[in-house]
């Protein structure tokens, strides 16, 4: 009978010895349960650092607006947003300071110039909204403090559109002096068209409202860059 007892108090310990190494187990392995998401989350954020959005994404950015600067035309602007028609660019005086015999040049921006660079972008149209290739342009403008160069050539230049009728400019966003706003001199002609002479002007100048030959269908569409500034502006020659 002691005998039996005993047997019976070493069956109980050994069940209850059992009983309480079940949990730990299971709890041991529920804790391996969560160590391996957590080694799963570090490598995917290790992978993720070297490729995540915001990594790339201003890359991306900054090229797609440069790629599609023009494309992306203010619908505002003459012959964009699906019209068919548009009246002849405003002509206006030529001013003191056109010079003949400009270079051919569509960058008339010089490194260390100063003054805020400027991109304008845009297309030459006939009134039908038809695009112009191989249209003249011919452009000059004062630099950032006001002044022409009159002894040579810096900041003038010529072009040609492109077979859809494209031009791109960049050069420096032009200074004011006594009498007169921001402004660049153009002058514009399609291949054997009529030869048409204005300006264009600045959203945003206080001198707008006081200059006499400023003529607000002449505005740059303007954004501003991590470069300086984007301008855009469509001219319209007569159809030919």
């Amino acid at each position: 009978m002691y005998r039996k007892n005993i047997f019976s108090i070493v069956i109980a310990v050994f069940v209850m010895a059992l009983a309480a190494c079940t949990p730990t187990t299971v709890a041991t392995d529920t804790s391996n349960s969560t160590v391996v998401p957590t080694a799963i989350s570090a490598a995917t954020s290790d992978v993720a650092s070297t490729t995540s959005p915001s990594s790339i994404a201003p890359t991306e950015t900054v090229a797609t607006a440069v790629n599609s600067s023009a494309e992306s035309m203010d619908p505002n602007l003459a012959c964009s947003g699906g019209k068919t028609s548009a009246s002849v660019t405003p002509e206006l005086t030529e001013g003191p300071y056109y010079k003949a015999g400009s270079l051919e040049q569509a960058d008339l921006y010089q490194t260390g110039m100063a003054g805020t660079k400027l991109i304008v972008t845009g297309y030459v149209y006939d009134t039908n909204c038809q695009p112009v290739a191989n249209a003249l342009l011919d452009f000059w403008q004062a630099d950032a403090n006001g002044n022409y160069d009159n002894s040579g050539y810096t900041l003038r230049g010529h072009q040609f559109t492109d077979e859809n009728g494209r031009f791109q400019l960049t050069t420096v966003v032009p200074g004011l002096y006594p009498g007169r706003t921001e402004h660049i001199h153009f002058k514009v002609q399609a291949p054997n068209g009529q030869l048409l002479t204005s300006q264009l002007f600045f959203p945003g100048v206080a001198q707008n409202d006081s200059d006499g030959i400023y003529n607000a269908d002449l505005l740059l569409s303007i954004q501003e860059s991590s470069d300086g500034w984007q301008g855009q502006y469509n001219f319209v020659v007569p159809a030919s």
